[in-house]
């Protein structure tokens, strides 16, 4: 058994993410149209038709706005926390009452064969979470639109094998780049998004002490970041603490307008 993982889009102009057991197939966010979900699902051979639902991880329009036509269009559940959900009702349209699946933050529940763990994370939405998976023997976490990081949190990262993480800008990118100072501020802030800077940190945490062998890149900006320097940030940062890239960790990039690559986690 493995799970397969593929980032379909990851940045501020929108974020889906494919993941797979055996018989169970979903997508962690919809945040752009149906027709760009459809035809990446299609370049990556798979049939959105066998999805099983779609899962929230908050009510930002990045995230949510395909969220509507997928569930009308292919009959989907979708999955969110009951804050999440009420901030996302009136953003989506009409749709099936009976599809709403409401989660509680921090209690598994399965999909299938797929087993599924919500997790409370830091940003400035509703009740934002960030999403473990597993198909009962390989672990992933999808952690992106992280203001900080918790000791809580990070304890469940540790118990991953693949680990999707946010690094979303450079720091002085950021401060020297065009943004007005409040949204700057909001970036920056322990509600806002983690730097390459933070994702190195994480990386290491994860590497050092945990399972994590594979580290995907995500929620890049397009404004405050380039995906070179982000890769060799992290990079960096983990060679300083002595974790080699390619022996130690694979460490690899999501793109903001593009499918990514289609990884098999098994152990």
């Amino acid at each position: 058994m493995s799970l397969k993982f593929c980032s379909l889009a990851s940045g501020s102009s929108g974020n889906c993410q494919f993941i797979a057991a055996n018989t169970s197939r979903v997508l962690l966010d919809a945040g752009l149209s149906g027709k760009y979900i459809k035809n990446a699902i299609d370049s990556i051979s798979e049939d959105i038709s066998t999805l099983s639902g779609i899962l929230v991880t908050h009510e930002h329009s990045d995230h949510i706005q395909g969220v509507g036509v997928l569930m009308r269009r292919y009959n989907l559940d979708v999955y969110a926390n009951q804050s999440t959900w009420d901030a996302m009702m009136p953003k989506i349209g009409k749709v099936d009452p009976e599809r709403v699946k409401i989660i509680q933050n921090g209690v598994p529940f399965s999909i299938g064969d797929l087993e599924v763990k919500s997790i409370a994370v830091s940003h400035d939405a509703a009740d934002p979470v960030a999403y473990r998976f597993s198909d009962g023997i390989s672990r992933l976490a999808v952690a992106t639109d992280l203001g900080t990081v918790t000791e809580e949190i990070l304890q469940e990262l540790l118990q991953v094998d693949f680990l999707m993480l946010e690094s979303n800008h450079d720091i002085e990118m950021l401060k020297m780049g065009s943004y007005p100072y409040y949204l700057k501020r909001r970036i920056l802030s322990e509600i806002g998004h983690l730097s390459n800077d933070n994702a190195g940190e994480i990386a290491t945490l994860a590497v050092q002490g945990g399972r994590v062998q594979n580290i995907l890149l995500g929620h890049l900006s397009k404004e405050n970041n380039f995906p070179e320097l982000a890769f060799e940030t992290v990079s960096g940062v983990l060679r300083e603490n002595h974790i080699h890239v390619g022996t130690d960790v694979c460490l690899d990039l999501s793109y903001r307008d593009r499918v990514g690559r289609v990884y098999s986690i098994g152990r």
